[in-house]
């Protein structure tokens, strides 16, 4: 586990409400839905287990290049991202990853589409599991995994702002609300 000595933070306001955004000297760490007070105290166990101190600074300046091209993805005026992350998690978690990050805007994949991309089949719960612990969602479009048969399921924060970040994408004809 690395020891990051600083951490930065920031929020905006976005369509599907307001964003929180950390990042590390190396880049975004973690996206929170909500406002910096609303999820102070997560936000510092989170901190604490990623070995950070726990503390943080307000600092617009460092994250005005993830806050931009979050407001460019929510204006539509982007659909992939290339801000600097910092990701912690297993090896298995860093697949799972990489491979929501090759879902092309407005496209989704099931979570056994995923575990057959990585070569880990029968890993549908465990690409579950890693989902749930994307650090960095809409960055990491996790949102865009659905169930096998087009159901909405799973999401950090909250299956209504998936299926709003899906239509937004223009998704809205891949999935099944229910």
């Amino acid at each position: 586990m690395n020891n990051r000595s600083a951490c930065f933070v920031d929020e905006m306001n976005s369509p599907i409400g307001p964003l929180t955004i950390v990042a590390s000297e190396q880049g975004v760490c973690h996206l929170h839905f909500g406002t910096i007070e609303s999820i102070h105290s997560t936000l510092r166990a989170k901190l604490l287990k990623l070995g950070m101190s726990g503390e943080w600074q307000q600092c617009s300046e460092t994250l005005s290049v993830a806050k931009e091209q979050l407001g460019e993805y929510f204006s539509g005026k982007r659909q992939t991202f290339d801000v600097p992350v910092d990701l912690t998690g297993t090896l298995f978690q860093k697949r799972v990853w990489e491979a929501l990050k090759e879902i092309d805007f407005g496209q989704t994949r099931s979570y056994k589409q995923i575990a057959e991309e990585i070569g880990a089949p029968k890993a549908v719960r465990a690409i579950g599991g890693a989902n749930n612990r994307n650090p960095v969602p809409i960055i990491i479009p996790c949102h865009r995994v659905i169930g096998s048969n087009g159901s909405m399921v799973g999401y950090g924060g909250g299956l209504d702002k998936k299926e709003m970040l899906l239509v937004h994408e223009g998704a809205r004809e891949q999935i099944l609300t229910h």
